[in-house]
């Protein structure tokens, strides 16, 4: 008889019987797809054999308790991660033993009372939870940075002595500490920002800026920030961003730097999606350092500036690859914002019904209100509609409703301007729009709500400050097209059309515009006499538009001074070759 010392992990999947009685066949497919990608992967990553499997029970040994530990904990973080885009009552989750024993070798199987033992800890375990023998934890104490908690003598079955078990906690953060599960909505840690200058004095420049951002990001109404506290409990420590994620129960880690050189400034910062283990966005930033709360200021603001959108356009996927049976209210959401952004008619519809559904599901959802409300609105700016008055008319109910369930929210206000614009109510407007700046003026659909409102109530040269501003804190924005038209429209108004032709050519480069480019591009090259790119212009409207009249889509816009939308059509018989009406 072959004997032999292995540490032994023992496994099974919790309410399995449950799981096979509802889904069968989608059960073991999971079963087998988490088998391969999961357990396999662990057991190769840290030299462990699988024995067998049994039903819903895997058995595996190792050489050293050291790897059987290091394996177990992967499993489960992995299988966390996993199971956060899965339906709770899909959702396969483990507990795991490992004794570390002597065995008999039974050709590739094992037996003895260390695989017994092994067996009963896991029996004690808590789903998501690893439960191990004294000798495992002798072994990994000092080696493995990994929290346990004593759970003394525990009397098992068929074992003739008792066991002493140690409980790991997943957490790290306290006895009973568990995984801990992600919010119903994005969450982000930010972390202290590293100072890597010599000069220890930069320490607060680092920590000023990683605050701002924090403070900024707490604005933001669809997410879930954890504090300042718990985040930054993490300085100086070699940071392993999927434990760290794990430990404060969040989605997104913000991480980054500060290098200082002379009169010279590095900032850089990345976003990390810890449960998929890839980067979402980085980006490095070199500025003089002349006043460094000048400095600190301008940093905060263009890192949340490109933060707020990356992170939606991150959900977005993420809800996109979900599967259609697991779809939450805030997953309905995300597919609704994905067509939104789209820009089309049928895209427009379809992001109509996915807000419905949201609603369906929670009738308290503000974001889902306001995301309706704006593709219902876009059929009266888009020219979607054939009646524009209705399509405002149901949009200003909606959006209105989205700001009495939540006041704080800046999209809200931001879209709500620009409806209260379309329906000439130009007073209300710039109040509405101004309520979003304050709210949070550090993302460009603050600043945009408030160029549109201040555009069409004849304020010009602001509202091209506010669209500088709004492209500055989103250089990738899915909406730039449209921010852009605005810039445009307000540089016609000043009858600057060279400038008015650029940045129409600007907006027909990004993805996804319509309508309004090549009707600026002919309207100004009208009035600048350069009639052959002027009917080029139109040409390529009518093209895109052909049920629409290009002099009559300007009537859409709702200028407090009537003359703009006369002068723009003027434009448009230029190019068209029907000469001045004046």
């Amino acid at each position: 008889m072959e004997r032999r010392l292995a540490a032994i992990l023992a496994a099974d999947v919790v309410g399995y019987s449950r799981l096979i009685r509802a889904d069968e066949v989608g059960t073991l497919a999971a079963f087998k797809a988490i088998r391969v990608e999961v357990i396999d992967s662990a057991l190769a990553d840290h030299h462990g054999r699988l024995v067998k499997l049994m039903g819903d029970g895997v058995l595996a040994e190792f050489g050293s308790a050291v790897d059987a530990v290091q394996a177990a904990t992967e499993i489960q973080r992995a299988m966390v991660r996993h199971n956060a885009d899965v339906a709770e009552n899909r959702r396969l989750r483990f507990r795991v033993g490992i004794n570390l024993g002597d065995v008999v070798v039974d050709g590739d199987d094992i037996h003895g009372d260390g695989v017994n033992v092994a067996a009963r800890l896991e029996g004690l375990a808590d789903p998501d939870g690893v439960c191990v023998s004294d000798n495992v934890y002798e072994q990994v104490r000092d080696r493995l940075d990994l929290a346990f908690e004593d759970l003394g003598e525990q009397e098992v079955k068929n074992i003739g002595r008792p066991v002493r078990t140690w409980r790991w906690l997943a957490g790290g953060l306290g006895v009973g500490a568990a995984p801990l599960s992600l919010p119903d909505r994005p969450s982000i840690a930010v972390l202290p920002f590293d100072n890597m200058s010599s000069n220890a004095d930069d320490d607060f420049l680092a920590d000023g800026i990683a605050e701002d951002i924090l403070t900024g990001l707490s604005r933001v109404r669809w997410l879930f920030v954890i504090s300042r506290n718990s985040s930054f409990a993490y300085r100086g420590q070699k940071i392993d961003v999927k434990r760290v994620a794990e430990e404060l129960g969040v989605r997104y880690i913000l991480e980054g730097s500060l290098r200082r050189s002379g009169n010279r400034a590095r900032v850089t910062a990345q976003l990390i999606d810890a449960a998929d283990d890839r980067h979402v966005w980085a980006e490095r930033y070199d500025r003089e350092l002349e006043d460094i709360f000048d400095l600190q200021d301008e940093i905060t603001e263009t890192i949340l500036g490109r933060l707020e959108p990356e992170l939606g356009l991150a959900e977005q996927d993420r809800a996109r690859r979900k599967p259609p049976e697991n779809l939450d209210a805030w997953d309905l959401y995300l597919r609704g914002q994905w067509h939104l952004y789209r820009f089309t008619a049928e895209d427009a519809d379809e992001a109509a019904r996915y807000y419905r559904a949201a609603i369906e599901k929670d009738r308290d959802f503000a974001a889902a209100h306001v995301g309706l409300a704006y593709a219902i609105y876009l059929g009266a700016i888009e020219a979607f509609s054939d009646d524009p008055a209705a399509c405002l008319d149901e949009a200003i109910i909606i959006a209105r409703k989205a700001v009495d369930l939540d006041n704080k929210d800046p999209w809200a206000y931001s879209v709500l301007a620009r409806i209260l614009s379309m329906r000439h109510e130009h007073e209300a407007a710039l109040a509405a729009s101004e309520i979003s700046l304050e709210l949070n003026p550090h993302v460009s659909q603050s600043r945009f709500g408030r160029a549109f409102a201040l555009v069409f109530a004849g304020r010009y040269e602001e509202a091209i400050a506010e669209i500088d501003q709004a492209i500055r804190l989103s250089p990738r924005d899915p909406n730039t097209w449209s921010i852009i038209t605005v810039k445009s429209w307000g540089l016609m108004a000043l009858e600057r059309y060279e400038e008015a032709v650029t940045w129409a050519r600007r907006a027909a480069s990004e993805p996804n515009a319509v309508l309004w480019h090549y009707a600026v591009m002919a309207s100004s090259l009208g009035h600048l006499g350069r009639l052959d790119e002027a009917r080029n212009a139109l040409d390529k409207f009518r093209s895109e538009n052909p049920h629409m009249d290009p002099e009559e889509v300007w009537q859409r816009l709702p200028f407090v001074d009537s003359t703009q939308v006369d002068r723009m059509a003027e434009g448009t018989r230029l190019a068209a070759g029907g000469g001045s009406s004046t």
